[in-house]
């Protein structure tokens, strides 16, 4: 690719975005049909319309770059702030994104502790104290950033308790679905693919009450990877 090709391919990257990072001119320069599939897909992730509303999907973007000490994603919260998002929303998601990555301390003592406190339910603890820092954010939405930042983590004892809240308080399954979507750049494509299997071995195992769509999905054999297709392995089941 000539420099002058070279510009104005990247131009155009910039126009869409409003802004270059190092990794376009990379992509563009050593494989431009990667890029392409890699903007398609970003595209597909961050800037489309789905089923959160603007404002929804960026409050779930702050807890996501904030889990992951994602310094590059500024742009993130001028859209936040373009789609209405306030100090004291951000507030809100950087208090759920605190606790959230604080779950392990619920699990330390599930795992460990229990023989000597029969009466403790870390689970219910967990969830009943994640609601009172939720505060005046719609507990759906705290669900779902929450979710994201396991994600991120790859704490997937969490993810399982907090996908059972997120039902519990009657979170929409593609709503719940486009917030883990955001995990998948900053927190990885193998945590996304790893949640993906946690959520569908709780419903598949009757964990949660899933809809005809969600539980035709998790029904469905084969979903093992590799190590399932050749003999290797077993699936999330």
């Amino acid at each position: 690719m000539q420099p002058d090709e070279l510009n104005e391919f990247l131009q155009q990257v910039r126009e869409k975005r409003g802004y270059l990072l190092p990794h376009h001119g990379l992509m563009a320069v050593s494989s431009p049909a990667m890029l392409d599939a890699y903007d398609a897909l970003y595209t597909s992730i961050a800037l489309t319309e789905r089923v959160l509303t603007r404002r929804q999907h960026e409050f779930v973007w702050m807890g996501v770059l904030i889990a992951t000490d994602e310094i590059l994603g500024t742009h993130h919260i001028k859209r936040f702030r373009d789609a209405g998002g306030t100090d004291e929303e951000l507030a809100a998601a950087t208090a759920i994104t605190a606790f959230a990555k604080g779950a392990q301390a619920y699990h330390f003592v599930n795992d460990y502790w229990l023989p000597h406190l029969p009466g403790f339910k870390p689970r219910q603890q967990y969830l009943d104290a994640f609601r009172q820092v939720a505060g005046s954010t719609p507990l759906p939405l705290a669900h779902m950033t929450a979710c994201a930042v396991h994600v991120c983590t790859g704490h997937w004892n969490a993810l399982r308790w907090q996908i059972a809240g997120a039902y519990e308080d009657q979170t929409d399954e593609q709503e719940l679905a486009e917030a883990l979507s955001v995990a998948m750049f900053p927190g990885s494509v193998p945590n996304f693919v790893e949640a993906a299997g946690v959520w569908r071995e709780m419903i598949a195992n009757g964990e949660v009450e899933a809809s005809e769509v969600f539980r035709n999905w998790a029904e469905l054999s084969g979903q093992g990877g590799y190590d399932e297709a050749s003999g290797v392995g077993g699936s999330h089941d």
